[in-house]
């Protein structure tokens, strides 16, 4: 698994062993990143379940001004860290980063800002509309924001997001679905 492009093109990324851990395939990155084009230059990116940190990292590689990684697991906290000292070694790559362990549920009512984009990518055995609606209900994501949420192409959605679902795709076993958020004045 590698950075897909961006100032970091080409790292290599670590990944915790074991079946708890389900990076997201470049593959699926690469389709999430390519319906954002110019988007995620100076974004403000919150990483949810974040794993390895792919999604973060690749927001950041592509001009992201800060990213956020919330991940309750030791060995992806481990992957994470290990990935962010590999990409403190891109020069030319100015982003801000900050590593939050803890539950997603319990850390996003603690967040006291807005991200213009969000990556939430659950495990598979965990329903994602609480998630959705924390942050639908907390305004997490910003007016004119995307939640991208990477699940089961079997999950059922239903109320889980109360804005717009504004794109849908499946990709072998995973669903992505990009949520907008409710522009000022909407």
């Amino acid at each position: 698994m590698r950075i897909i492009t961006g100032m970091a093109k080409g790292m290599v990324l670590v990944a915790p062993r074991g079946a708890d851990v389900r990076p997201t395939s470049d593959r699926v990155r690469e389709a999430i990143f390519s319906s954002f084009g110019e988007r995620v230059v100076n974004a403000d990116v919150l990483d949810l379940y974040a794993g390895t940190g792919a999604l973060g990292l690749e927001a950041a590689s592509r001009g992201a001004r800060s990213v956020v990684f919330i991940e309750k697991a030791r060995p992806s906290l481990a992957a994470i860290e290990k990935n962010l000292a590999n990409f403190a070694k891109n020069r030319g790559v100015a982003c801000a980063f900050a590593v939050v362990r803890g539950d997603v549920l319990r850390e996003l009512s603690r967040l006291d800002r807005q991200f213009s984009l969000i990556f939430a990518d659950p495990p598979y055995a965990i329903n994602p509309v609480p998630v959705l609606r924390e942050v639908y209900d907390r305004q997490v994501l910003a007016p004119g924001g995307v939640l991208v949420l990477e699940t089961s192409k079997r999950a059922v959605l239903a109320a889980g997001w109360p804005g717009e679902l504004e794109r849908e795709a499946v990709y072998g076993e995973t669903r992505v679905c990009h949520f907008r958020a409710a522009r000022v004045g909407d």
